[in-house]
């Protein structure tokens, strides 16, 4: 917990008004003992009404006074916890956006959910019940030692005896708890996971009637989580009778040896009464923070867990001092490029060399796992290459914020992803102030016009989670129109045709070759007649650029663009 107090610091006049008004809770908690021990000895045994009266009026304003300080320091309590929650929420949103993909898959998507969902949740709450229940026990506990001393030195070691068993017990029960709250987070993360894959590929699940295989799988998680669960609640279920046993031991106690101290006059029985309530105040409240104790292990957990992320130092960073990039002919070029995923043995692109031209379309077509959708992602740069340089108008990339490194970039992903909120928001994605003209043009160039027009609402139809009301052909062109509505440098467009008729290929090809000037154009493809009419082809295969060059240079020239070009062509179409 000691490692995110720096979330707490912004709070901390709020944090003195909490601890001020905790105080005058607790005192005005005490005082009211010690008003009803002073009716009974000097009230009720001489029958003073008036006394009683005026003392009992003291007491129902003490009992005001108190419960007003507790509700105002619950109020600003929730303020803090609150405020703290939202504040990690957004530094751990901040740091998620410098990481890479290598970051993101080192800690897993669903345990990113977890800790900024499950595990700031833990921390409110033990926040919170912190502020609630413990930070006054101390209080508590001083203050009415304090006041049972003053009565009976001997009460007041009874009640010390007891204290002191309930710390020990707490000790052990910490102790036994931590490691187990530790797995129930981790169990927490493999549930979010398997609920995750189990929903989005909901459909391949029950295409392949594998149902029942997801079930068992998914139980399985569910049967770990609450197998650790109920050893913690087991621990709890022992500790909290042995509490109460302690609690009624404590009360025995008080009320034997104060009878016998009664007996021989040395005790009132107003003090008696008193210290019984002392007992049993600070009992209580040593309960509660016991109580908060056993949830102290796990908010620790968290804030490991959490910890891990902020302290994280992403993979990709940018350069101290950032080169500005002027424009050139030469938009993006690859020099000597070689690129290794993170655990694999083998390079999957080694020593590339080529350069794409402002107004020039460049083709990137191979086999599978040649490399093809790997160069889309080293361009914005997801991942880092280990040797080589790839530049952006002359200038490294790496020597680019990635801030203006991807705002010169308009990116098409393979699998086109569609946000909540309207079609008009989604285009809008790139350019925040882009108007109906821009979005119109955008959506005509990727043939998306004719389709938003047929919809009810146009621009302002509403977008489902991921795109989910919209077709796999809808969902790629409405992807390339919000890449197309930002004025980009170099367009990349990740297999982003492959849904598309070929009709509608073709005039989206012909569109943004009429349309985008003064940019590169980069096509990542499959289909060999989506792009015959690149003004630069790239063969890859086995990691290397096999062939380079137009469509008909590489029929003559490159065996590998030769055979794909065969399996997908007809004799006519290649003639």
């Amino acid at each position: 917990m000691t490692r995110l107090f720096k979330f707490i610091i912004p709070y901390r006049k709020t944090l003195i008004l909490v601890v001020m008004l905790l105080f005058l809770q607790t005192l005005g908690t005490l005082y009211i003992p010690t008003l009803t021990a002073d009716i009974v000895n000097n009230g009720i045994v001489y029958g003073d009404i008036p006394y009683i009266i005026r003392t009992g009026g003291i007491m129902l304003l003490f009992a005001v006074l108190t419960g007003i300080f507790a509700i105002l320091g619950t109020w600003f309590s929730a303020i803090l916890s609150s405020g703290t929650g939202r504040d990690i929420r957004n530094a751990l949103f901040r740091k998620a956006q410098r990481f890479s993909i290598n970051d993101f898959n080192s800690i897993g998507t669903a345990s990113m959910i977890t800790r900024n969902t499950s595990d700031v949740n833990q921390i409110q709450q033990a926040l919170i019940m912190v502020l609630q229940m413990m930070l006054p026990a101390p209080i508590m506990a001083i203050a009415g030692l304090i006041l049972a001393f003053s009565k009976n030195a001997f009460m007041g070691g009874i009640i010390v005896v007891t204290m002191v068993i309930f710390m020990i017990l707490a000790v052990i029960i910490e102790r036994k708890t931590m490691p187990l709250f530790g797995l129930l987070q981790t169990g927490m993360d493999k549930i979010n996971r398997f609920m995750r894959e189990y929903i989005t590929g909901v459909r391949v699940i029950r295409a392949f009637n594998r149902t029942d295989f997801e079930r068992r799988r998914v139980n399985t998680s569910f049967e770990a989580y609450a197998q650790t669960a109920i050893r913690i609640n087991k621990i709890f279920a022992v500790a909290m009778p042995l509490v109460l046993m302690l609690l009624n031991l404590c009360t025995l106690a008080i009320i034997w040896f104060g009878g016998i101290q009664i007996g021989q006059g040395a005790m009132e029985i107003g003090d008696i009464m008193a210290v019984i309530e002392y007992a049993m105040l600070i009992l209580f409240y040593l309960v509660m923070a016991v109580m908060v104790f056993t949830m102290i292990p796990r908010a620790e957990a968290c804030a490991k867990r959490i910890s891990e992320v902020l302290e994280l130092d992403p993979e990709i960073a940018d350069a101290p001092a950032e080169l500005t990039a002027e424009l050139s002919e030469e938009k993006l070029a690859f020099h000597h490029v070689t690129f290794c995923y993170q655990g694999a043995e083998e390079p999957v692109l080694s020593d590339l060399n080529f350069s794409c031209r402002a107004g020039e379309t460049t083709a990137i077509i191979g086999g599978t796992g040649s490399g093809k959708s790997t160069i889309a992602s080293l361009i914005p740069r997801f991942y880092d290459i280990q040797a080589g340089t790839i530049t952006i108008d002359g200038v490294d990339i790496k020597t680019l914020s990635q801030k203006t490194l991807r705002d010169k970039i308009g990116f098409v992903p393979q699998k086109a992803f569609l946000f909540s909120g309207t079609i008009a928001d989604n285009l809008r994605y790139g350019k925040e102030d882009a108007t109906m003209d821009e979005l119109r043009r955008a959506a005509r160039i990727a043939q998306a016009d004719a389709f938003i027009g047929d919809l009810k609402y146009g621009y302002e139809t509403r977008v489902a989670q991921g795109g989910n009301n919209f077709s796999g052909g809808q969902k790629q062109r409405l992807a390339i129109a919000r890449a197309l509505v930002k004025k980009a440098d170099v367009y990349i467009f990740d297999d982003s045709f492959s849904a598309l008729d070929f009709k509608t290929d073709a005039n989206l090809r012909a569109a943004l070759k009429a349309e985008v000037h003064g940019a590169a154009i980069i096509v990542v493809a499959q289909r060999v007649s989506s792009i015959v009419d690149a003004d630069q082809i790239i063969v890859l295969d086995n990691s290397v650029i096999a062939g380079k060059g137009t469509h008909r240079e590489l029929l003559e020239n490159c065996p590998v663009y030769r055979e794909i070009a065969e399996s997908q062509l007809s004799k006519e179409e290649l003639a």
